[in-house]
């Protein structure tokens, strides 16, 4: 579990909450659920997404604390064994959710996957004051395009079409619970014709890719930091 004192905002959706102007004297804070593209493994601290994205909100002068849950390797149950071992007792002012490839990479059943994502993004909106339009899903990313899966034997088809059911389900729940489901899958597979969008270990995005994702969400997640 990591603290960082920084800068950020979040993500709209189907409906559109009343919101309100945010105060540049306050200190907010976001919770990041997740596994290693949270974390941001293989690149560096600052350029995983969620420092990128309070990084870029600082440019708005919006304080942000950011507290980060999440470990490479992780499924949907290991995350919500993460979070009870986090013992966390306060509420957040943003609260993210990205969790799923690990599920698919070790073949497990995607009815516990489903199971399993409910509790968390009922988790994380418990941790978001109980306020839905605090909280975003961020959507798996694909895999299935780097050199990783190249070398391993992999069915690329495979895995995109797996991943694809996965995010259907997260996008589904997360309709169910009125919270902003954020769609980088589209993006993640740019990486197939640029080597630049995935780190040095040939599996995880570098810290262009994740620039990409903060630039796609920026005003999403702006706007629902100040959502009433």
């Amino acid at each position: 579990m990591r603290f960082w004192p920084f800068t950020l905002v979040l993500v709209v959706f189907a409906c559109n909450p009343t919101t309100q102007k945010l105060d540049t004297h306050k200190q907010y804070s976001f919770l990041a659920l997740g596994d290693s593209y949270t974390v941001g493994e293989a690149v560096a601290e600052e350029e995983s997404w969620p420092m990128q994205l309070a990084n870029r909100l600082q440019q708005d002068s919006i304080a942000l604390n950011v507290q980060i849950v999440a470990e490479t390797g992780w499924t949907t149950d290991e995350l919500l064994s993460g979070i009870i071992k986090a013992d966390i007792d306060k509420s957040f002012d943003l609260v993210s959710l990205l969790i799923g490839v690990n599920n698919q990479y070790r073949g497990l059943d995607e009815d516990q996957f489903e199971k399993e994502f409910k509790v968390l993004l009922d988790e994380a909106i418990k941790f978001a004051n109980g306020n839905n339009h605090h909280v975003f899903v961020v959507s798996i990313p694909d895999y299935g395009v780097t050199d990783f899966v190249r070398k391993e034997g992999l069915d690329p088809i495979k895995i995109s079409r797996e991943l694809d059911s996965y995010n259907a389900i997260a996008q589904k729940i997360s309709i169910l619970r009125d919270v902003t489901f954020v769609n980088i899958s589209p993006l993640s597979r740019k990486a197939v014709d640029d080597p630049t969008l995935i780190a040095a270990d040939g599996l995880h995005p570098s810290g262009a890719m994740y620039g990409q994702w903060v630039e796609l969400m920026y005003q999403q997640v702006y706007q629902n930091l100040s959502a009433r």
